[in-house]
C-alpha cells in the first residue's frame, strides 16, 4: 500500500466559518464537502488558503458505494474534475448507499438524503468492493471511504465493524477514513465495542480521522456535528493513537458555529491528545480472543483521591447498560413472588431493549432533513448539499 504524506490537524472548511478557518493558528489542511464546490469556481476563502499551503482534502458524500448499482459515472467524474481543481492528495467518501429504485427494479429512483448502513455480509460486502474498484479506476487519486453512524443494525449480519472494514480493505486495497465518533454512536445506538472495532482494523490502511461532536436525547445519540467532541469521543482518539500514529485528524462541525476561539480551543484539545496517547499493552483487546478488561474512564476525582474514577455517566450509558443496571437492583433483593431472597441468587430473562429502543428511535428522528448546506448557484449538477447533518444521527 503506497505511503500517504502526513496531513496534520485540520478542520472542515463550511462557507459560515470560512473567515474563522483562515485566521485559525497552526491549521495544517481542510476538508471540504465535493459536491459543494465547483471547479471552474472556487471559493476566495479556498484559492487563499491552498496559496497558503494548506491542503484541501474533497469529501464527498453521493456516490452511494454501498448501493447495489453501479456508481454513476458522471458522478465519478465530477469529482475527480473536483480532486484536480483543488490539487487534493486523496479524496473521501462513506460506505454506505444513498438511494435505491430506478430502471432496473421497475420503480421510480428514490433519494434518502442520508447515508444508510451497509448490511455486513457477504454478498454486500462483494457488491462493496466491486462498486469501490469502479470508483478506484475512476479517480486520480486514492481513494479512502469512511464507516458510519447509524441507529440500525440489518437482520443476518455476518461480521463486526472492524472485520468488515478489514476485508473490505484487503481486496481492493482502499484506504480508511476512521470516524471516532462514529464509533461512540455505533456504541450507544447499537451496543457495539468501539475498543473491539479499533483491535480489527488494519490501522496501516488509515489515510485519517474525524472527530465530531453530538448529543444524547432519550437514550439516543445524534451524531450531530453542533456540539462541542465529547469526553468518550476523544478517549476513543486517544485508544486509536495507541495503535497507531494517524497521517491526519480532522475537526467536524456542521451546525451551530462558535466563534473562532472556541473551533480553536477544540483543535488545542485534539492536538493534546494526538501529543500523548494513553499506553495500552498489546493483546489486551477483544480481538486476540480473550476477554477484554474493564474499560477506563478518563475523566478522575477531584485531587485527593488517587486511583479512583468517576462512575460512568448517563451519556456513556447505553440503554441496554441502564435496563441492566434497574433490573439487576430489582433482582438483587426479591425473588420471583416479591419476597427477598436470602441467597441472593440472580434470575435472569430476556432484555426487552429492542422495543425500547424502536420506540426511542420514533421519538427522536422527525425532525427531517433540511439544512442550510452551501449550493453553489454555479453548479447545477452539484447534489443539495449535506443534508443528513441537522439533526440526524445517520452520517460520516
Amino acid at each position: 500500500m503506497k505511503h500517504l504524506d502526513r496531513l496534520g490537524t485540520g478542520i472542515g472548511w463550511r462557507p459560515e466559518i470560512a473567515a474563522a478557518v483562515e485566521r485559525l493558528p497552526g491549521l495544517d489542511w481542510v476538508e471540504v464537502v465535493a459536491e459543494n464546490v465547483c471547479p471552474g469556481h472556487l471559493p476566495d476563502s479556498l484559492r487563499r488558503l491552498r496559496e497558503r499551503g494548506v491542503t484541501v482534502v474533497p469529501h464527498g458524500v453521493s456516490l452511494g458505494l454501498g448501493g447495489a448499482e453501479r456508481p454513476d459515472p458522471r458522478r465519478l467524474a465530477d469529482l475527480a474534475e473536483r480532486v484536480e481543481a483543488l490539487g487534493a492528495p486523496l479524496v473521501t467518501e462513506h460506505i454506505a448507499f444513498v438511494r435505491a429504485g430506478g430502471a432496473l427494479t421497475a420503480s421510480p429512483p428514490l433519494e434518502a438524503g442520508h447515508l444508510l448502513p451497509v448490511p455486513r455480509t457477504r454478498d454486500a460486502l462483494d457488491v462493496l468492493c466491486e462498486n469501490v474498484r469502479i470508483a478506484q479506476d475512476s479517480l486520480p487519486v486514492p481513494l479512502a471511504l469512511e464507516n458510519i453512524a447509524a441507529l440500525i443494525s440489518w437482520p443476518g449480519e455476518e461480521m463486526t465493524e472492524g472485520r468488515f472494514l478489514a476485508e473490505l480493505v484487503e481486496r481492493t486495497g482502499v484506504r480508511l477514513l476512521i470516524d471516532v465518533a462514529n464509533l461512540h454512536t455505533n456504541r450507544v445506538n447499537r451496543g457495539e465495542d468501539p475498543l473491539r472495532a479499533l483491535d480489527e482494523l488494519p490501522v496501516e490502511a488509515i489515510a485519517y480521522v474525524h472527530v465530531a461532536g453530538g448529543v444524547e436525547r432519550d437514550g439516543v445519540w445524534h451524531d450531530s456535528h453542533a456540539h462541542p467532541v465529547p469526553r468518550p469521543v476523544l478517549d476513543l482518539l486517544a485508544e486509536l493513537c495507541s495503535r497507531t500514529d494517524p497521517p491526519g485528524v480532522l475537526l467536524e462541525r456542521d451546525d451551530a458555529f462558535p466563534p473562532g476561539e472556541e473551533l480553536a480551543a477544540e483543535l488545542d484539545v485534539i492536538r493534546a491528545v494526538l501529543d500523548s496517547p494513553p499506553r495500552r499493552a498489546p493483546g489486551t483487546g477483544a480481538a486476540d480472543g480473550r476477554t477484554p478488561g474493564p474499560r477506563r474512564d478518563s475523566r478522575t476525582l477531584p485531587a485527593g483521591r488517587p486511583g479512583r474514577t468517576r462512575r460512568t455517566t448517563r451519556m456513556q450509558r447505553t440503554p441496554r447498560t441502564r435496563w441492566a443496571e434497574r433490573t439487576r437492583r430489582t433482582r438483587r433483593t426479591r425473588g420471583a413472588g416479591g419476597a427477598r431472597r436470602a441467597d441472593g441468587a440472580r434470575r435472569t430473562s430476556r432484555c426487552p431493549l429492542p422495543v425500547r429502543r424502536n420506540r426511542a428511535v420514533l421519538r427522536t428522528t422527525s425532525r427531517g432533513n433540511a439544512s442550510g448546506s452551501h449550493r453553489p448557484p454555479c453548479c447545477p449538477r452539484s447534489s443539495p448539499g449535506r443534508r443528513r447533518r441537522r439533526g440526524s444521527t445517520p452520517g460520516g
